[in-house]
């Protein structure tokens, strides 16, 4: 299998719409990957929160529209990030997005751990309720957002509905980056998947952004890690080696929580 992780840099100095654009180019470049990955509220920045009440947009806005024509241009599976989307009732959610290769919504996530401490996203942005898992031909995923990656129950839930691949678009800062990398190998070990997690490049609202999207197999090895930039970084793995893992060292059968 091979997966396309877009760690995109949010310049304050571009639009909305001309990301918008050139994020649906990016993705489009990507045809012959099975799976493409977005990072976190890229049409804004993740730290942006003044910014979610009126870049908000519908689930099926322009974001929406623009994505799921990239990813049937494309051919691949898409997991557009994620967008503030706006529900009828004025509520916010930090919701991600994912299209099968003929351009259908296969699943949205609204972010069920919601970061800021009782500010920013916190109080901003509605929480999600429901766990999301998407059958691909290859995997299943599980899908997270960002600051889920802190919360392992999540996961386990994940694994419990059949996830064997977990797919994480963040918007994480530069300066808890080690925190970033430790979290994703450890959720790959316990869990005995693989972790794709896509960050950010750039500065949301005077926030260095950590970058350094990464792969890591069910063993807790990193395949491939991204740098500081805005970069693609592009990954082939066996999706077969989850069952290979949990059947040569069965832990997950241990379980008594």
């Amino acid at each position: 299998m091979r997966a396309s992780l877009i760690q995109i840099a949010v310049d304050e100095g571009e639009s909305v719409e001309t990301r918008r654009l050139r994020v649906a180019s990016l993705v489009r470049e990507q045809a012959g990957a099975d799976l493409v990955v977005l990072p976190e509220l890229w049409t804004t920045g993740a730290f942006a929160f003044e910014e979610f009440e009126a870049r908000a947009e519908p689930l099926e806005g322009p974001t929406h529209e623009l994505m799921a024509k990239a990813a049937s241009d494309a051919g691949v599976w898409l997991h557009a990030g994620s967008i503030p989307e706006r529900t009828p009732d004025g509520t916010l959610y930090n919701t991600s997005l994912l299209f099968s290769p003929s351009g259908e919504r296969a699943a949205s996530y609204r972010k069920i751990h919601r970061f800021g401490f009782d500010k920013g996203e916190a109080v901003l942005m509605g929480r999600g309720e429901d766990l999301v898992t998407v059958r691909l031909p290859e995997t299943t995923l599980g899908v997270a957002t960002c600051y889920d990656l802190r919360f392992p129950e999540l996961f386990r839930g994940l694994v419990d509905a059949g996830a064997e691949t977990l797919v994480i678009p963040a918007g994480w800062p530069e300066r808890r980056r080690d925190h970033w990398t430790l979290l994703a190998r450890a959720r790959a070990v316990e869990n005995q998947a693989f972790v794709l997690a896509c960050g950010t490049a750039g500065t949301h609202a005077r926030v260095p952004q950590a970058g350094h999207s990464i792969v890591v197999d069910p063993w807790g090895q990193v395949l491939a890690e991204a740098g500081a930039d805005e970069e693609v970084l592009t990954v082939e793995f066996d999706p077969g080696k989850v069952a290979v893992t949990r059947e040569q060292f069965p832990a997950l059968k241990d379980r008594v929580l």
